[in-house]
């Protein structure tokens, strides 16, 4: 007797049943006080999960920190000189699409958009949340939102510097009892050797390891990691984009 193998393919996002919407949230331009470099968001962490969203049925709308148009960090745009990212496949596919580059141009102010509209927050990272994300209460706010309503919460990379501080309507820390991780100090380092100089304002995991009551974990150095705690997800960095997504729509699938 023959045995019957199925296999669930990716559903193609014109195929795919809708099923909700997602709002991703990423920074707007900055400029880095540390290296007077202009900054945004890492485009990875943007496409990646944006292809995860939409061949599951979800649609995504973009918001921003101070909305209009968002700007790509230089190392993350895989046309970029450096070639950093030039293996990003998905982010040079995205960017060949009207639609998306019009997403790009014109985001919402994140302060303006009603949680009660979504199922699930992602927060997307890159260099520019280290100064955007950081102590902006609007933004804490907006996660807190969902968070407590038991929603799929999600952070990831440089993003995760928002739950350094993000509280609850009860005054306690989000990350509190919480297993959680973010940009390591190891890729930190690696950055840091690569360009040759200190890139970021402070480290996400150093300030993590120095709050009482949480667990903050980190696997290899740029390795695909995520991790679920209720509904809390975060990412480690940009490679753990899809993995958190992922995350996301399994949880909205219970």
């Amino acid at each position: 007797m023959s045995k019957v193998k199925e296999v669930q393919s990716y559903v193609h996002p014109h195929g795919a049943p809708f099923k909700g919407r997602i709002l991703m949230v990423a920074s707007s331009p900055a400029v880095s006080q540390q290296t007077g470099w202009p900054i945004g968001f890492w485009a990875a962490e943007l496409t990646h999960p944006l292809r995860v969203f939409q061949e599951a049925g979800y649609e995504v709308e973009l918001a921003s920190t101070e909305g209009g148009k968002l700007e790509m960090d230089g190392y993350s745009n895989p046309t970029d000189a450096s070639g950093y990212s030039a293996h990003d496949v998905i982010s040079l596919g995205y960017m060949q699409q009207d639609w998306f580059n019009q997403m790009l141009e014109n985001t919402r102010k994140l302060t303006d958009v009603n949680p009660d509209d979504y199922d699930a927050i992602f927060l997307v990272g890159g260099q520019g949340p280290m100064y955007t994300y950081r102590g902006n209460k609007g933004l804490e706010k907006l996660f807190a939102a969902f968070y407590e309503a038991g929603k799929p919460s999600a952070a990831v990379c440089h993003s995760t510097t928002l739950l350094l501080e993000a509280k609850g309507s009860d005054g306690g820390l989000l990350v509190r009892g919480k297993t959680w991780t973010g940009f390591a100090d190891a890729e930190e380092e690696y950055a840091d050797q690569a360009v040759g100089m200190k890139i970021q304002p402070y480290r996400i995991e150093e300030e993590a390891r120095k709050i009482a009551g949480t667990h903050f974990k980190v696997a290899a150095p740029f390795s695909s990691y995520a991790i679920a705690d209720g509904n809390l997800i975060t990412g480690q960095q940009q490679n753990s984009g899809a993995a958190a997504a992922e995350l996301v729509v399994e949880m909205l699938g219970r």
